[in-house]
């Protein structure tokens, strides 16, 4: 299967949005410790990275796994798959995250988990947490949460001809989020699963099936579409109604489908630069980028916190760059020679 460049780009780009979201909260962190400002920015909506990781998601189970499709074992196999490229490092960041909550608590800013909670979490089981609040022991799981719903989903219709899977899925999806609208709050774990952003599951599918039935477009057509999707995450970045659940999703989820269909639907005619490689690779681990990147961050923030508090900028860098370099170390270091492993162990 050819490698798509686009994609693989975009996948950095979605860690990397989270990432700045979440550095410049540490860097205010630091900013009220040696009582000087800090003004964040909200040139994009950084936590949009969530947003267009879904939409990636439903394309990438589409392209990738259509060779499954009306196949006995496809079911099996998809499921093996997906578990083995999820659950360990995953596991391994909620684990190393209840080490450092046992040892530090003060560090993480979390209470102490229940022997449920911490159950869920590695379950991926929707349930609050000790404040709360529908997140895992680890909060960056909760998106996890929602593609382990997506991932059962697509392998119960593995089972149905290959024909039917997209329909099937998009219809369960549609159907949880119905449900929500029309007869909610819902019980857990369905008021979890029916919010509107598993939509984009959907909306990304639906860019696989038409890269699958051949659409290819212009250089020029993917640039507007790109420029059109910026200047929608641009106004998703506003107050009020674009902040709320449905707002965020009718003005983020298009925004993501026109990058990613932009993306994936080149004609592929040129080389791609050194740039769009270099992204490509970091794209290779925009999972580990995800997960690793508070570890990072905050051991660099008590780091500057008792020594540079003041120095905010030399901060969001530093922060950043380490961040990649950890998350290239777990890609190379543990992520991917695991996927490998497990995948042979389950013979997927």
């Amino acid at each position: 299967m050819p490698q798509l460049y686009g994609i693989q780009v975009l996948r950095a780009i979605a860690a990397l949005m989270v990432a700045i979201h979440h550095v410049q909260a540490d860097a205010g962190f630091l900013a009220a410790r040696a009582g000087t400002a800090f003004t964040p920015s909200h040139a994009l909506p950084w936590t949009a990275g969530v947003d267009l990781f879904f939409v990636i998601s439903g394309f990438i189970m589409v392209h990738s796994s259509a060779g499954l499709f009306d196949r006995p074992d496809g079911a099996r196999l998809f499921v093996a798959r997906r578990v083995a490229r999820i659950v360990p490092l995953y596991w391994a960041a909620t684990t190393l995250f209840l080490a450092v909550l046992l040892a530090s608590p003060a560090l993480v800013n979390s209470g102490a988990p229940s022997f449920a909670q911490i159950a869920a979490s590695y379950l991926f089981w929707p349930m609050p947490n000790a404040i709360g609040e529908l997140q895992p022991i680890y909060s960056l799981g909760w998106t996890l949460n929602y593609e382990m719903l997506f991932y059962a989903l697509f392998g119960l219709a593995l089972f149905a001809p290959g024909r039917l899977v997209v329909p099937l899925v998009c219809a369960a999806l549609a159907g949880l989020v119905a449900a929500q609208l029309l007869a909610g709050p819902l019980p857990l774990p369905f008021g979890f699963w029916g919010q509107p952003i598993v939509l984009e599951f959907a909306a990304g599918m639906a860019a696989g099936l038409l890269r699958r039935k051949g659409l290819r477009l212009d250089g020029r057509l993917r640039w507007l579409m790109a420029a059109a999707g910026i200047a929608l995450f641009v106004i998703a970045s506003g107050e009020g109604w674009a902040q709320t659940s449905w707002g965020a999703v009718a003005l983020r989820g298009p925004a993501a489908l026109l990058l990613v269909t932009a993306a994936a639907c080149g004609r592929n005619v040129t080389a791609p630069s050194a740039l769009v490689r270099a992204l490509a690779l970091l794209g290779d681990a925009s999972y580990a980028l995800y997960l690793v990147h508070p570890f990072a961050m905050r051991a660099l923030r008590e780091v500057f916190a008792h020594t540079a508090p003041s120095a905010t900028g030399l901060f969001i860098v530093l922060a950043l760059l380490a961040a990649v370099l950890a998350a290239l170390v777990v890609y190379h270091g543990f992520e991917r020679p695991m996927t490998k492993m497990l995948r042979r162990a389950l013979r997927a």
